[in-house]
């Protein structure tokens, strides 16, 4: 095992949803586990519960020298999404150069591994087959590239540095504390939610605590050294059965009016083009209606072999647990 209880754990985007869970999940384990994070305030639930924070950006080496001073593994979760509120440039700076900045420090450190997450989506569109680790990268946009970037500068840091490294690629992740998902769980329990396309798209979607098994795993398991794991659930789902499934969990019947995908797509692209001239970030965009027009469906054998990685929430339970937290925070 690459670490074990009581080892030392760097989790980089602690403030975030999958960071967050995951050094709750691994503190509960007995490791000690310190977060890297740019607003400490983001984290006092973390720090509270026994977590450490240690502020810093992945773009500035010396707090990542602070960081990493003692750490056995690195589980690199910033930038896991992508976000439009700061920029490409900002985003790259994150999700590519700062991964390489990243292996290449803690190998400095003495770190002996680092997992750094990739979102699947880039290698999701396959026609023919549910995409696997060998799948060819088929990127949507520029957020995309500059995750497969990410990856490539990963692998070339840590074969430089001599430090293992593992790739995990989650495929869309939901579960209480999401908001991603938010606009369609409330949408839907409000009967305000109208559907995009025909829904007959698939979703392949993750429950949080199945994936934060999942990179526990990557960075436990000794074989999985140098090897990239996909990280999805057990089943996949067509939109509009995940629709009607959230639909009926709720207690409510779907919304009946579904609208065509072509005006609301041309509608994106123009406001993308007049955000973009004035610097602020559009309330719609293409990236988010792919959501509605591209399938995804994602091949998990390798992680179920060679990790024992073994989804456990299936799509109702998870959609159960989502409502009762949304209703929980009184968002529907």
């Amino acid at each position: 095992m690459t670490a074990g209880t009581g080892s030392t754990i760097l989790v980089t985007g602690g403030s975030r949803f999958v960071g967050a869970q995951l050094a709750r999940t691994l503190a509960a384990r007995r490791y000690h586990v310190r977060v890297l994070t740019r607003v400490p305030e983001r984290v006092k639930d973390l720090r509270s519960a026994g977590i450490e924070a240690c502020h810093g950006d992945l773009r500035d080496r010396a707090s990542l020298e602070r960081a990493c001073e003692g750490v056995r593994v690195v589980f690199s979760t910033a930038g896991l999404t992508a976000s439009r509120r700061t920029g490409m440039a900002a985003h790259r700076a994150v999700s590519t150069t700062g991964v390489g900045t990243l292996v290449e420090t803690a190998a400095a450190m003495q770190a002996q591994r680092v997992v750094h997450c990739s979102p699947a989506e880039a290698h999701g569109r396959q026609a023919a087959r549910p995409a696997d680790e060998d799948s060819a990268p088929l990127p949507r946009d520029a957020y995309d590239a500059a995750a497969l970037d990410g990856e490539r500068m990963a692998h070339e840091a840590a074969s430089r540095a001599g430090i293992e490294l593992v790739i995990a690629r989650p495929s869309q992740v939901y579960g209480p504390g999401d908001c991603r998902l938010q606009a369609l769980f409330c949408g839907i329990a409000r009967r305000r939610y109208v559907l995009l396309g025909t829904g007959s798209v698939t979703v392949h979607l993750v429950y949080v605590d199945d994936l934060v098994e999942g990179l526990r795993l990557c960075g436990e398991a000794g074989q999985a050294a140098g090897r990239t794991y996909t990280l999805a659930g057990g089943e996949t789902m067509r939109l509009g059965d995940l629709v009607r499934l959230i639909a009926r969990e709720a207690g409510v019947r779907p919304w009946p009016i579904r609208l065509p995908v072509w005006p609301v797509s041309a509608a994106a692209a123009l406001v993308e083009g007049v955000s973009g001239a004035v610097g602020a970030r559009p309330p719609l965009d293409r990236r988010r209606l792919a959501f509605y027009t591209e399938s995804r469906a994602f091949d998990i054998s390798r992680a179920r072999a060679e990790l024992g990685f073994v989804p456990k929430v299936d799509l109702r339970e998870g959609v159960r647990r989502c409502l009762e937290w949304y209703r929980g925070q009184n968002l529907i």
